[in-house]
């Protein structure tokens, strides 16, 4: 998104990226960013919560009208939670429930299948009906 960001920009169309990694996001000089200190995945808001999203979606606008120059960063005032507790739990497989890893895992494998499956099935040529 940051290399498409810039292309834009240099082809004069404004653009706001909104994220979550800060230190990833600027090191890739976007010309504007919305920084949110959520989780990653969560860059437009919380999930469930319009209200958050629609907080997120005006800071945005407003930094696509007021940046002064390029590589502007501006962090939401939203938190995550009332402490940073999540920081600490957030793909910290130290802090997850044995149960709740072979969930995911379980997921996972699942998606892999399903991809895997697809990707012979497209790879197998079709007969026609009509043949």
């Amino acid at each position: 998104m940051s290399l498409t960001a810039r292309y834009l920009e240099a082809n004069g169309i404004p653009t706001v990226i909104m994220g979550c990694a800060k230190d990833i996001v600027e090191q890739a000089g976007v010309p504007r960013f919305l920084f949110s200190d959520f989780p990653l995945g969560n860059a437009a808001g919380k999930p469930n919560d319009p209200e958050s999203q629609r907080q997120t979606m005006a800071l945005a606008l407003d930094l696509l009208e007021s940046a002064v120059g390029p590589r502007t960063t501006v962090q939401s005032p939203q938190r995550w939670n009332d402490d940073a507790e999540w920081k600490l739990d957030f793909q910290n497989i130290e802090r997850i429930p044995a149960e709740e890893i072979a969930r995911r895992r379980a997921e996972f494998d699942e998606v892999k299948r399903v991809a895997k499956q697809r990707r012979d099935e497209a790879a197998t040529p079709q007969h026609d009906a009509a043949e």
